[in-house]
């Protein structure tokens, strides 16, 4: 039984000896004189522009790599599908009509909430809630502590501002 798996074991033995040595033949034989051309970033001859160091990804970015991985993964379900689709039988068909209808619905979901678009979706300002919100003076309508330019808003102009006409 043990006999099964040593030439498991020597691919494996000889693959890491190949990645070492390959390594250190790599390291040893390498010419070692930097210069200033040799050590600078090089990208189609224009020097590549980074994200400041506190700046990250768009969250835009990271749905989309998702939403690949998601629906590849899905097709490839399809594979093992395909090879065994005689022996399934009707029941293997019906089982892959359903699995191919969720993934279209999701889909569309993902179509319609603008998940495909790279620029997201059109963004439409809120239904106002209350038919008086827009003639209120602009103090009523910000935040707690906050006044115009950053200056805090004091209790006696709040009251004098929500009073109205009189």
């Amino acid at each position: 039984m043990s006999t099964g798996y040593v030439p498991i074991v020597v691919l494996g033995a000889v693959a890491a000896l190949f990645a070492i040595l390959s390594i250190v033949a790599s390291a040893l034989l390498r010419p070692k004189r930097p210069t200033v051309a040799k050590t600078e970033p090089y990208e189609s001859g224009v020097t590549p522009v980074r994200l400041p160091a506190g700046e990250r990804f768009h969250v835009k970015f990271y749905v989309v790599a998702m939403l690949f991985i998601i629906f590849d993964i899905e097709t490839i379900f399809l594979f093992p599908w395909a090879v065994a689709f005689r022996s399934l039988g009707l029941f293997g068909l019906v089982e892959m009509i359903v699995f191919i209808g969720l993934v279209f619905v999701a889909y569309l979901y993902v179509w319609q909430k603008g998940g495909l678009e790279w620029e997201g979706p059109e963004r439409r300002p809120p239904p106002e809630r209350h038919p008086w919100a827009g003639r209120l003076p602009p103090t009523v309508e910000l935040g707690p502590g906050e006044g115009r330019l950053g200056e805090p808003v004091t209790a006696g102009a709040m009251a004098g501002s929500v009073g109205g006409d009189g």
